[in-house]
């Protein structure tokens, strides 16, 4: 099954990058006329305005890339499909009113919880735990759900503090998951398409986004792809039911790891886990020495060895793909990376 579908994921990769590297100059562009612009201060590293309204490229790329597949045939309609492309549009517009107008942290939970719940309506649900031969989680079944796409969706938020940094997290992770949503027994072919797809997608948001960054992702593409690799790892690998349901935990690591972390320790000092800080995982890296580009690199790093472990419970042939995959999506990125070094001279 794998190697049946390859064609339509290199197909819509290729193709979310094109729109992608093509739409992000356009989206720098708009923003520094309009002053949609991230201006430094205290708790960033930037020291210049930086475009903050990338997830408009990010959030086009995808769906264009969706609408061109329907014109190819190559488009695998799927009963969970609407639910999780409009529950992550909605995230974006949410996003990106947050990026023009800086909407109070509450607010925008409240409102996450509701495109959260709707897409719940829609099918997109955690139901069960493999634990003692599969237990049905019932009511349970809502609030998990829950935690799990606003708390993923918010993770990404989190991470995205360093050039290329959470760009570089969720390409991998996409791919991952892609990956083991077509090694899973059934096969989710519709969940590992808008895995291949947002890697595309993101691949050509960093070509602009690798340091020095000339546009940031924002709230509006950091939540945009939370929520699509959250929903995804429910469609395409928590349907399982198997212990394959923890998948997802491993493969997310980063965020993960993140997101408890500085919440735990905004709340054991009594401070609200929404009030952002400087004392991220990335920031401690650069606080103990590390460039921003090491620091990518080790967190990226640690991505990728999740995302081997991942795939080796999956069996060989699925941890073969992965790294095939990996080693050619870790070349694209050093290319880009060095293309605009040179440019730069």
């Amino acid at each position: 099954m794998l190697i049946k579908l390859t064609h339509a994921h290199i197909i819509g990769t290729v193709i979310a990058y094109l729109i992608g590297v093509c739409l992000v100059p356009l989206v720098i562009s708009f923003s520094k006329r309009e002053g949609l612009v991230d201006l430094p201060n205290e708790r960033k590293i930037h020291t210049k305005p930086i475009s903050r309204i990338g997830g408009v490229a990010i959030w086009a790329s995808t769906m264009l890339t969706f609408l061109c597949l329907v014109f190819m045939s190559y488009y695998p309609y799927g009963s969970l499909l609407s639910g999780i492309l409009l529950g992550s549009s909605l995230m974006f517009l949410l996003g990106l009113v947050d990026d023009i107008y800086n909407l109070n942290a509450k607010f925008k939970l409240f409102i996450q919880i509701a495109i959260a719940t709707l897409v719940y309506l829609l099918g997109v649900q955690i139901n069960t735990v493999p634990f003692f031969g599969g237990i049905d989680l019932g009511l349970f079944s809502y609030p998990i759900t829950l935690l799990w796409l606003v708390g993923i969706s918010n993770a990404f938020n989190f991470i995205d503090g360093v050039d290329g940094l959470a760009g570089s997290v969720v390409t991998i992770n996409a791919i991952t998951l892609a990956i083991i949503a077509v090694a899973m027994t059934p096969s989710n072919p519709m969940s590992a398409l808008i895995g291949f797809i947002l890697a595309g997608a993101m691949l050509a948001f960093l070509t602009y986004n690798f340091n020095p960054a000339k546009i940031f992702m924002g709230d509006s593409g950091a939540l945009f792809s939370g929520f699509l690799l959250a929903a995804i790892s429910i469609t395409g690998v928590m349907k399982a039911a198997t212990l394959a349901i923890l998948l997802p935990f491993v493969v997310l690591a980063v965020p993960i790891m993140d997101i408890t972390y500085s919440s735990l320790r905004r709340i054991f000092k009594g401070q609200s886990p929404f009030v952002a800080d400087s004392e991220h995982i990335h920031h401690k890296l650069l606080h103990a020495g590390f460039s921003q580009k090491k620091t990518v690199v080790i967190l990226t790093s640690v991505a990728i060895i999740a995302g081997a472990l991942a795939s080796l419970f999956m069996g060989s042939a699925t941890i073969k793909h992965y790294f095939i995959y990996i080693i050619a999506i870790v070349f694209i990125m050093l290319l880009l990376n060095f293309i605009k070094v040179l440019t730069k001279k």
